[in-house]
């Protein structure tokens, strides 16, 4: 069950329109690495997980994904909010206004609807998260993408902190593998090799000296 907060978990407030970038930033709202996928995989995934503490990370941070979907939203819909129709078309985003109008539909920036072919549930806890690591890394390089492509101060505020927020969850699953590493024993010398070289996660290797393997 899910309790509905009738407020952002990080506000958004921008004071000119730009659909342009509109439809640049809808790609983290139905893109293949946006926060709908994210809250549909992660979701989805809990079911097949092996302990209550795996299933509760899950869906935890699957739950904020969807914090993230309405943020993401909310940015879109206040970016194209008052835009006439010919501002549509100067900045180049005749086509989504032909199709959507102003409103908020989950595609990428390139025009393609959400596709559930875009995440992965395959019943494995490993492979799961593996999956969960390499989606959150993407995830944070859109929003960089986005951050080099903005010049919106209000703007840039909201994505430095989704992007942040994905940092988190990386490491949040990093762990989530650690705690395994009995279960899945023999896969503990490739995640060693595999956060050895990580800028901003040397706190992984820390932990993996901790534990005996």
């Amino acid at each position: 069950m899910f309790s509905y907060n009738k407020f952002l978990e990080f506000p958004v407030k921008v004071s000119k329109p730009n659909p342009r970038l509109a439809n640049v930033v809808i790609t983290q709202y139905g893109g293949p690495n946006g926060e709908l996928g994210a809250s549909l995989r992660y979701l989805s995934q809990r079911y097949t997980m092996p302990d209550e503490v795996s299933k509760g990370l899950l869906t935890d941070i699957g739950t904020e994904e969807l914090a993230h979907l309405e943020i993401v939203g909310s940015l879109v819909a206040q970016l194209s909010k008052n835009a006439p129709p010919k501002e549509w078309s100067e900045m180049g985003s005749w086509e989504y206004y032909s199709d959507n109008g102003a409103s908020v539909f989950p595609q990428n920036s390139q025009g393609s609807p959400f596709n559930a072919a875009s995440i992965a549930v395959t019943g494995d806890p490993l492979t799961n998260l593996y999956e969960d690591l390499a989606a959150e890394q993407k995830a944070r390089a859109v929003y960089d993408n986005i951050l080099k492509l903005s010049d919106d101060p209000d703007v840039n505020e909201v994505i430095k902190f989704l992007r942040q927020r994905e940092v988190v969850h990386f490491q949040r699953f990093g762990e989530a593998i650690l705690t395994h590493s009995n279960r899945f024993g023999g896969y503990i010398a490739c995640v060693k090799m595999q956060f050895i070289d990580i800028e901003n996660y040397k706190f992984l290797l820390e932990i993996l000296l901790l534990i005996n393997v």
